[in-house]
């Protein structure tokens, strides 16, 4: 049997986590565009990024296992230890383009299974689930004060990790028909009249729909990832307006697969193949934008390496981040690999986390935005002092 040391041997383009020097200072950078993705329910890590040269992936993996690259229904090779589900090539693309890299077998502290704890401490940054009121992107913009980016939420309502003391802006496609220009005038009239606060708010959310012009005609009452390219459609809009936000957080549900969740066919394949093609969406809806532009996929928990028996997956613990756009120093594999082995697994179940997400969030959000590094280890992230920012995330 191959040892887990032997393995990551024999992974020539493998990245090791190593411990990290003090970061340099960084200056914001008033052209970056940073996009957001939550998606929730769990996406299963092992499915999207296969590990299918550990020796007992395809074992564990039972159904779901996906082949080898080159053969039918194959997974699109990394570095020849990793591999992509074959429903993302747009990202297979943008990795051969080094503009995107995957950290690997990453959790947040969270470690039970709860969808709503986990989805709470994802956003509020901090160990616990309800440890702090407001988001910790919110949190990180604030500390910038006068040199902070706008910011919008893609949702029906303004996600957690978005809310705090910085004013932000939101937008949704309606689900009702479209008022006439008319009959918005003459509600603008009222409000004007009546009361100034309700006419200003008026005011931003028809500069909002302006912005987002059809994107909202897409069908949103899809689930999973068929909701991703409306919302990838308005967010390019909201990011290439000369005055418009910087940062936008895009909130997709339908992750869960607790049954027939499909190998290279089926129901994850499909919300996989939709999540692509909006990122391939955003990419070319920003046009020379996309240069300055990174795209953190990221997801509450990981699940079971072993199938259930209705052939879907359970909640589980370590899973995959994706990192994506222009901006970013792509085309590696960022894992501290634990293998599948059963004593490497956590609680004899699930990829055991051996990178804090949170590491890869102070990265992205340093080398971006120049978010002091004090502020990330007290402010952003409480108490997080031990967890050192990847470094060398932007190209």
């Amino acid at each position: 049997m191959t040892s887990r040391r032997r393995f990551l041997a024999t992974s020539a383009t493998l990245t090791l986590l190593a411990p990290f020097t003090r970061l340099a200072v960084a200056a914001p950078n008033p052209d970056a565009r940073f996009v957001l993705v939550i998606l929730r329910g769990g996406l299963d890590g092992l499915a999207a990024v296969p590990a299918y040269a550990e020796p007992q992936y395809a074992a564990l993996r039972g159904p779901l296992a996906l082949a080898r690259p080159g053969e039918e229904g194959g997974v699109l090779d990394l570095d020849g230890t990793f591999g992509l589900h074959p429903a993302l090539a747009n990202v297979h693309a943008l990795y051969k383009a080094k503009q995107a890299l995957v950290l690997h077998a990453t959790a947040s502290p969270y470690r039970e299974r709860s969808h709503f704890d986990a989805q709470n401490v994802l956003e509020n940054g901090g160990a616990t689930p309800n440890a702090t009121v407001d988001g910790w992107l919110n949190r990180a913009l604030a500390t910038l004060a006068g040199d902070a980016p706008q910011a919008v939420a893609l949702a029906d309502t303004v996600p957690l990790v978005l809310r705090g003391e910085l004013a932000v802006t939101s937008w949704a496609p309606s689900r009702l028909p479209e008022s006439d220009d008319d009959t918005l005038a003459r509600v603008r009239r009222l409000y004007e009249a009546a009361d100034p606060a309700l006419a200003a708010s008026l005011s931003s959310a028809l500069a909002a729909r302006e912005i987002a012009g059809d994107a909202g005609d897409a069908n949103m009452g899809a689930r999973g990832g068929q909701a991703v390219a409306p919302l990838a459609s308005a967010a390019a809009r909201f990011l290439a307006s000369p005055d418009g936000p910087r940062v936008a957080v895009l909130d997709v549900g339908g992750w869960d697969t607790h049954a027939n969740q499909g190998g290279a066919q089926g129901a994850l394949a499909l919300r996989l193949r939709a999540l692509d093609a909006g990122l391939e969406m955003l990419k070319s809806e920003l046009g020379a934008n996309w240069q300055s532009t990174s795209v953190l996929v990221v997801t509450e928990f990981g699940r079971t390496v072993a199938a259930n028996g209705t052939r879907g997956t359970d909640h589980g613990t370590a899973g995959c981040a994706f990192l994506v756009g222009g901006a970013v120093a792509g085309g590696r594999v960022i894992a501290d690999w634990p293998g599948l082995a059963t004593r490497d697994l956590h609680e004899g179940r699930d990829l055991r986390a051996t990178t804090d997400l949170r590491a890869l969030l102070k990265g992205v959000l340093h080398e971006r935005f120049g978010v002091a590094e004090a502020a990330l280890a007290r402010t952003v992230f409480p108490a997080s002092d031990a967890i050192a920012p990847i470094e060398g995330l932007s190209a």
